[in-house]
């Protein structure tokens, strides 16, 4: 067993999202299971939800799979038309996109 020498214990340690490359505490990352040295930032891994979310809607017919849809379309519409960046309709847009599934 070593230690660090050069921290104490009140420092927190910093971490790097795997996905997108931010530094963040290490306890502000999702840690995977299996794979504990892999972090991600809360906002991957609500993108991450979304993706695994859409992939089980392909084999679902039901109305929420429908609406979830969608939303994924409206949501692919507003990115490719650079809504989200625009002043105040942005920051209402990205905050709306937080409580969408």
């Amino acid at each position: 067993m070593t230690a660090d020498a050069g921290r104490t214990g009140a420092e927190p340690l910093s971490s790097v999202c795997w996905c997108c490359g931010v530094n963040r505490d290490d306890a502000e990352l999702v840690h995977l299971g299996n794979h504990p040295e892999v972090g991600i930032c809360v906002s991957c891994a609500r993108w991450v939800q979304r993706r695994a979310r859409a992939l089980e809607d392909r084999h679902s017919r039901g109305v929420a799979a429908h609406l979830r849809a969608l939303v994924g379309s409206a949501r692919a519409a507003v990115i490719a038309r650079g809504w989200h960046e625009r002043g105040r309709l942005g920051a209402f847009l990205r905050r709306l996109d937080r409580y969408l599934p």
